[in-house]
Order: C-alpha cells, then structure tokens, then sequence
C-alpha cells in the first residue's frame, strides 16, 4: 500500500483528487493540506510514501515543501502537479530532488499510475514541459540577484529590501542593476516580471 500526501490550497480540486485516488486499491491518502507549512506538519505526522505537492502553495511552495522533505523524510518521494508549468519550476523542482513534475492537466488513472512510478524510484517528467525547460536554457540570474528581484517584485524600496536582505542600498542598487540588464528590462518591477513569468523565481 501506498501512503499519500495530497497538498493543494484549492479544496475542491484536493477533495476530487483524493476522493480518485482512494479508488485505487494499492493507494492510499493518509493526510491532506492546504498550505506548505501545513503539508511539512503532515508530512512529519503521518509520514507518507509519496507526497504529492501543488507548486503555488500559501506559507511555502511545493518546491520549498519538496526541499524540507527531502531532508527530514528521506523516504518520502516529492511530486509537483502544477497549472504552472514554467521551465525554471521544472529546473528548481528537479535541483531540490523532486521525481515527478506533470500539469492538472493529467487525468487521475495517469496521476496513480505517476505515484507509483516515482514511489518505485523512479523518475516522470511531463514531456512537453522537459521540452520547453530544455528550449528555455537556465536563468542568467545569480542567487543574489534572484533573490532581490524577488524582494523588488512587490515595489518594495530600496532602502527596505536593503534592510531585509542586510545589504547596503548602493549593493542592492548593483545587484538590481545588473538582473535588469541580464534579462533585458526597462526597469527592476519589469526585470522582475519576466523572471516570475519564465519561473526564475
């Protein structure tokens, strides 16, 4: 039998899916969430085979979700369905030990048949969206500028994203700079834009 993990903040969507699965008689949904932090409390209580991880998550993404399992829950396998199939997600999500990446669009018998590919070890890819993160290449954006773009996403000042990231304004300024060169934008909020838009961030 095997123990899964569905989190999703969409309830109707996490309802019909488990209410699917439980159709199946070598699977078995043994907790759900709405939320990341919520998924890593369930995770850590029911300790699920397969943990099956919506990507846009509140508190923390299924990405983020996916990287605390993989160190506290060794034997839980991550897999990310997604509406947002973005090539950077696909790159982040593999880089953080994620095995499986398929949009909604999967039906639920693919969905079963996906959760015990990745909980035998394996790894499934959705084909199309390997095809565009392939096409796509890697960000040009270091760590830092990814990280301050995001800071810089909501229109946050500099001064402010300054104190958040511990940085002088001048280094932000640099920082900024450079990122919305790299990606040939107008400006920060733009440059920013753009790296959300190819899942860079």
């Amino acid at each position: 039998m095997v123990r899964v993990l569905l989190a999703d903040d969409e309830h109707l969507i996490r309802g019909a899916l488990a209410a699917l699965l439980a159709l199946e008689d070598d699977l078995r949904v043994v907790a759900e969430a709405a939320t990341g932090p919520e998924a890593l409390a369930m995770a850590r209580a029911h300790r699920p085979d397969v943990a099956v991880l919506d990507l846009q998550m509140p508190g923390a993404d299924g990405v983020a979700v996916a990287t605390s399992l993989r160190e506290e829950l060794p034997g839980c396998r991550s897999l990310i369905v997604t509406s947002h199939g973005r090539p950077g997600h696909l790159k982040r999500a593999l880089a953080a030990g994620v095995r499986g990446f398929v949009p909604k669009t999967v039906s639920a018998r693919q969905l079963a048949e996906i959760i015990r590919t990745v909980h035998g070890g394996s790894r499934y890819v959705d084909p199309e969206l390997a095809a565009d993160a392939i096409s796509a290449g890697d960000s040009p954006l270091n760590g830092r500028e990814a990280e301050l773009l995001e800071l810089a996403e909501s229109g946050a000042p500099i001064a402010e994203i300054a104190a958040r990231a511990c940085l002088t304004p001048g280094t932000v300024r640099n920082y900024l700079s450079s990122a919305t060169a790299k990606l040939g934008a107008d400006n920060r909020h733009a440059a920013a834009r753009i790296a959300r838009r190819r899942g860079w961030l």
